[in-house]
């Protein structure tokens, strides 16, 4: 069961950023009858074209009817990763408004449950990072699909690691590999920002940061 998300105050809207695999993920939306989003394969444009992508789609709205940005924090590329904190800080700090770093991993789990309602409560959610590692975490749909729980928060693991984890798991749980169109789930970090913003919670822009999990290179 699709989450039904009150209405931002009016004439305001919320920005979403996915930004961490070659492609590039936006939605904006007032949670009422206006969400708009896309998504380009932008390779190794993205650092250069995000801009442009960005005011294409904020318009016929402009930057001071935005609320509140979310952005994936990752797991994922190093760079894109980068680029989209960095984006969201940016924008967080001229407009001043709150700054809503989610995982990556967490939109995976919150999508999947959002397409498919019989899905476990319980969602493990593995993603191939680099040197043969896995991420790994463990997501609970709170009741009512009132927001996502972090039973096991993202993680590096071996695969031996991560695969002796679900293992000795104590409860029954639907594993979801995340490997390509991540970014198709930026309408689910805009969610889970929103759930978080229903709850009053204000993050300042200083507070998102990307999570890497791993060194960009061998050390």
């Amino acid at each position: 069961m699709t989450t039904k998300l009150e209405l931002l105050p009016p004439r305001k809207y919320a920005l979403a950023l996915h930004t961490t695999t070659p492609e590039l993920g936006l939605v904006i939306s007032n949670f009422a009858e206006y969400t708009r989003t896309h998504v380009w394969n932008l390779g190794r444009d993205l650092s250069s074209l995000i801009h442009q992508y960005l005011i294409d789609l904020i318009e016929p709205q402009t930057w001071t009817d935005l609320a509140f940005i979310a952005v994936a924090k990752g797991p994922g590329g190093f760079t894109g990763s980068r680029i989209g904190v960095v984006t969201a800080r940016t924008l967080g700090q001229q407009l001043e408004i709150p700054v809503f770093p989610i995982s990556t991993l967490a939109a995976v789990a919150w999508y999947e449950n959002s397409k498919n309602p019989n899905t476990q409560p319980i969602i493990a959610v593995e993603m191939p990072a680099q040197r043969a590692q896995v991420f790994g975490a463990i997501y609970q749909m709170a009741p009512d699909n009132s927001g996502i729980i972090t039973l096991l928060p993202d993680t590096v693991f071996t695969p031996k690691v991560w695969q002796g984890t679900l293992a000795n798991w104590h409860s029954e749980y639907q594993l979801i590999k995340a490997t390509s169109s991540l970014a198709a789930t930026v309408t689910s970090i805009l969610e889970l920002a929103y759930l978080d913003w229903r709850q009053d919670k204000c993050p300042h822009w200083s507070e998102a940061l990307p999570y890497y999990g791993q060194h960009p290179v061998d050390v």
